[in-house]
Formats: C-alpha cells, sequence, structure tokens
C-alpha cells in the first residue's frame, strides 16, 4: 500500500493528538468525556480527508497505542466506542452518497445513526450493568439511561458536525497545504 507522505505525517500528527487526549482524560477526571469525544473526532477528520481503508487503520492505530499508554483502559474502551461510531456512520454516509437523492436521505440518515448508536449502547447497557455500574438496576431506571443516552447521542454527535462543518473547514486549508 503506498501513502503520501503529507498522509502518513498528518494522520501521525492526529494520532499522537488522539493519544495524549486519551492520557489527559485519565489525568483531567472533569474533562474526560469531552477530551475523549475530541480524540474520537479526529477518527471522521482523517476518513473525510483519506478515506475509509486510512481511517480504519487511524482508528486501529488509535485504539492499540491507547490500550499502550493511557492508564485508564476504561477510557479506551470508551475511546474505542466512539470512535467506532463515527468511523460506522461515516462508511454509512458514503454509502448512501453513492445511492439515489431524496428528498428524505437526511430523515433516513439519522435513523442510520440511531440504529448504529442503539446495536452498540443497548447491549452494553443491559446485558454488561456490572461493568458500568455497581450493582443491578431496576427496568425503569435502565430505561431512563437508555433515553438519556439517546439525548447524549444527539448532542455528541451535534458537536461531531459542528467540528466537521465549522472549525475543521476552517482550518483545514491552512493544515493541508
Amino acid at each position: 500500500m503506498h501513502v503520501k507522505a503529507k498522509t502518513m505525517a498528518f494522520s501521525g500528527l492526529l494520532l499522537a493528538l488522539t493519544v495524549i487526549f486519551m492520557v489527559l482524560g485519565s489525568v483531567i477526571e472533569t474533562s474526560t468525556l469531552f477530551l475523549l469525544a475530541a480524540a474520537s473526532f479526529f477518527v471522521g477528520i482523517i476518513i473525510r480527508e483519506f478515506g475509509l481503508r486510512i481511517g480504519a487503520a487511524f482508528y486501529a492505530a488509535g485504539v492499540i497505542l491507547g490500550f499502550i499508554t493511557a492508564p485508564n483502559k476504561f477510557y479506551v474502551i470508551s475511546y474505542a466506542a466512539m470512535g467506532l461510531y463515527i468511523f460506522l456512520v461515516e462508511a454509512a454516509w458514503q454509502v448512501m452518497a453513492r445511492g439515489p437523492r431524496s428528498a428524505q436521505r437526511k430523515s433516513f440518515f439519522w435513523v442510520v445513526k440511531y440504529l448504529i448508536f442503539n446495536a452498540m449502547f443497548l447491549p452494553g447497557l443491559f446485558f454488561f450493568q456490572d461493568f458500568f455500574f455497581s450493582g443491578n438496576l431496576s427496568l425503569g431506571i435502565l430505561t431512563g439511561v437508555a433515553i438519556g443516552g439517546q439525548l447524549g447521542l444527539w448532542i455528541y454527535d451535534q458537536a461531531y458536525e459542528y467540528v466537521q462543518r465549522h472549525l475543521w473547514n476552517k482550518y483545514r486549508g491552512r493544515l493541508l497545504r
């Protein structure tokens, strides 16, 4: 596989930032979710700039380096879930972009996003309660957490789209000359 030097250098810089954000998430406990989300946003930047293959390699390298360097492995698992969500959403968008145009594409894409998220979130929530909580929770509390997760996905996805549309588009011309 032939990778251009600029692609390799830029991906390496973002990978270093990804690992730094994961490690800082362990150090600065109050900003853990923000730092892990920011680290996972780099997966989307790489995919949009260089494609799914390089994005998959970037994502895998981020998870592997996170397990090697980050002191809290649970945060690496959280990054892996967030990065996988972004990878799958970007892949779904690329598949949808090849299909016919329709007025309902945006609505359908949101349905796909929620299906991807819930395929990852709900089994973890219901089958691995002991991993996330200090005991078994009642069905009512689990339902509340599941609804809260849907709201959390909406916030996370809006933040990701903001970073891609506004922040990244503002700086990409300066960084990728």
